[in-house]
């Protein structure tokens, strides 16, 4: 959903707008790609213009069709539908990612990373391995991106130990294996939910917890449910996108090179995006909220948790030798 530098190389073939329908030869190439982000969101802004950008270049040869804010169901079906051949590609988090090749989602492992600096470095020196493994599946890792800085926000009090959890409706997604291992070692029963399922459950109350970047935070309207945000970064929301080794096939050397090309600039131009969109938006909910700061003491606390709950992930879900290497790069 999120594409940042690394993506550039031939992450550019995508999108056409419906008013191009009627300009399209009828020998176009026409992809369709999905994404839970909506249309006038930052990612989505970003994919439109870079859309007409491929359309100009290979006058009408190659067109997309974005699906936005999840009309082709959450992440896990996007990525089931690519595989049936029902989907050309889509922009996901790293829980779509991991669908396909887990190890992707280490990268979001809690109290991990909580800069863009270091993620920058682990993320660039683990891609080419990444990319091997999703060749492997069938699939094209043309880059990762990013989300935002995640954050933990609360209603009615605030969230200063993991202890306070177990007296709140906190929100896990359903599809993150990193949910269950961490409500596993903090002590507490997690609400299930898929992300489109979120806000109506934050509206009435089924969620009082969240620990999401402030960007889609504010842009899916989360916020506004909330009243408390700590100050302290939880972790990094990164994702990428994904296209069928089969789709890039069907592209000659000249769509190709225009995809690249393309591809290269919007990601530049997205990665500078949403990371100055996010710290925006995270101004924007501590304008709104009770700003929650912690103690040496507290943040110890949560540091020693946080280093249990990955300890955990490495028996499993993880390898403990991954989990090693990227705590090593964390600093950790």
């Amino acid at each position: 959903m999120m594409l940042r530098k690394a993506l550039g190389p031939i992450l550019g073939a995508l999108l056409a707008t419906s008013g191009l329908a009627a300009t399209v030869p009828a020998s176009a190439k026409e992809l369709s790609l999905g994404t839970l982000a909506p249309k006038k969101s930052p990612w989505g802004k970003v994919f439109k213009g870079w859309a007409k950008k491929v359309d100009k270049e290979t006058k009408g040869a190659v067109t997309l069709n974005w699906y936005f804010n999840a009309a082709q169901g959450d992440e896990k079906a996007m990525v089931a539908k690519m595989r049936a051949g029902q989907l050309d590609g889509a922009a996901v988090t790293s829980v779509g990612l991991s669908a396909i090749h887990k190890p992707m989602l280490a990268l979001q492992m809690p109290g991990l990373f909580n800069s863009w600096e270091k993620l920058d470095s682990a993320r660039e020196s683990l891609l080419p391995e990444f990319q091997e493994a999703f060749k492997k599946e069938g699939f094209a890792l043309l880059g990762s991106g990013d989300v935002g800085l995640a954050h933990t926000m609360s209603k009615g009090a605030a969230v200063k130990s993991p202890s306070d959890l177990k007296s709140m409706k906190v929100y896990a997604w359903s599809d993150d294996p990193i949910a269950p291992v961490t409500s596993s070692v903090i002590g507490y029963t997690p609400v299930l939910s898929g992300v489109p399922e979120l806000l109506p459950k934050l509206s009435s109350g089924a969620i009082t917890v969240i620990t999401v970047p402030s960007l889609p935070a504010v842009t899916l309207q989360w916020q506004a449910h909330l009243d408390h945000v700590n100050e302290d970064v939880v972790g990094v929301g990164v994702g990428g996108l994904v296209m069928s080794q089969k789709t890039l096939s069907s592209l000659n050397a000249d769509e190709l090179e225009i995809v690249t090309k393309t591809g290269r600039k919007a990601g530049k131009k997205l990665t500078k995006k949403i990371r100055l969109e996010d710290a925006k938006a995270f101004d924007t909910i501590k304008a709104h909220m009770t700003l929650v700061t912690l103690t040496d003491a507290e943040r110890g606390v949560w540091n020693d948790t946080f280093k249990k709950v990955r300890q955990q992930l490495g028996q499993g879900t993880f390898t403990s030798d991954l989990v090693q290497k990227l705590e090593q790069m964390a600093g950790k």
